[in-house]
């Protein structure tokens, strides 16, 4: 989440640093004299921040993230699997906890790294907002795409095969099989852009504000962030009625990997996981441009 926590990676980094902006006003200063030459392809080469293709620091935090978001789909998954697979009764209590403690975790390790993104999600809204350059959004969601496989490979070498098949690789799935906890692909939409928006609104604003993130520190913006994804989760699973469903994705690089590797139904509806998401960050970045600059 390197768009919404990088006012809070910043924050992380103050004091005893006078020096620690030098490269990015060096950067800076070099995207503008490219921007003063009046060839048009290198207008837009600058403007895309092309030169970030040949920087170590955007490859270090690319590879971060692929790292990151391997390691996230395997421990989260593997959670909301043995939580569905428990002999609770009624799970929908157990898998909102997990995902708050997991992102949170994760969270606190990868902002001051990569800024924290592990989903094209935040990724997407960072270059909306120019928090990031398109060169590196596009590295980013690769990485996280390759991530995401990445982790679920290790998933599908280590998990029993009943319950690979049971829960399809705890993939995201609208249409299980079994009539009785289908989800429409219309129902799903709705709440991947919903929750996605919540998810923005609560905890992307608050990580934008650089004043109100200076305010809280790291660990209480971290926790901002992952409170609101468990909410989103504990609302999709709550209003869908059936504990099989494991929530919203708010990741489309995890519903990614289990369907390249599993296939078969999770294919059916995945269009849900990217567009819902994406147009959620379209209408959130809507919202923000209405007021001043504070998100």
């Amino acid at each position: 989440m390197r768009g919404g926590m990088d006012s809070v990676s910043a924050v992380s980094h103050e004091g005893g640093h006078g020096d620690q902006d030098y490269p990015k006003r060096v950067e800076k200063r070099e995207a503008a004299d490219l921007i003063q030459n009046r060839s048009p392809m290198t207008t837009f080469l600058a403007c895309i921040g092309f030169h970030e293709y040949f920087q170590p620091e955007m490859w270090r935090a690319a590879l971060t993230e692929l790292m990151a978001t391997a390691a996230l789909v395997f421990t989260l998954t593997s959670s909301i699997i043995a939580c569905l697979d428990s002999h609770e009764r009624d799970p929908k209590l157990i898998v909102p906890i997990i995902v708050f403690f997991i992102a949170f975790l994760f969270l606190m390790v990868t902002v001051p790294l990569s800024g924290g993104h592990m989903s094209p999600v935040f990724t997407f809204i960072a270059t909306l907002k120019g928090v990031i350059t398109l060169a590196r959004a596009s590295i980013y969601i690769l990485a996280q795409c390759i991530g995401s496989i990445i982790g679920f490979l290790i998933i599908k070498s280590v998990m029993d095969h009943h319950e690979a098949e049971k829960y399809s690789l705890g993939g995201c799935t609208i249409d299980s099989g079994r009539a009785s906890q289908n989800l429409s692909s219309e129902t799903a939409l709705i709440l991947e852009f919903s929750c996605t928006l919540v998810v923005l609104f609560v905890g992307v604003t608050v990580a934008f504000d650089k004043r109100r993130c200076k305010e809280l520190g790291l660990a209480m913006v971290c926790a901002v962030v992952a409170g609101a994804m468990a909410i989103a989760v504990f609302v999709s699973i709550t209003v869908t009625g059936h504990a099989g469903y494991a929530g919203v994705g708010l990741n489309p690089a995890r519903c990614l990997g289990p369907a390249l590797l599993h296939g078969g139904l999770l294919w059916k509806g995945h269009w849900v996981f990217w567009v819902g998401p994406f147009f959620a960050c379209i209408v959130y970045y809507g919202f923000s441009m209405t007021y001043q600059g504070k998100v």
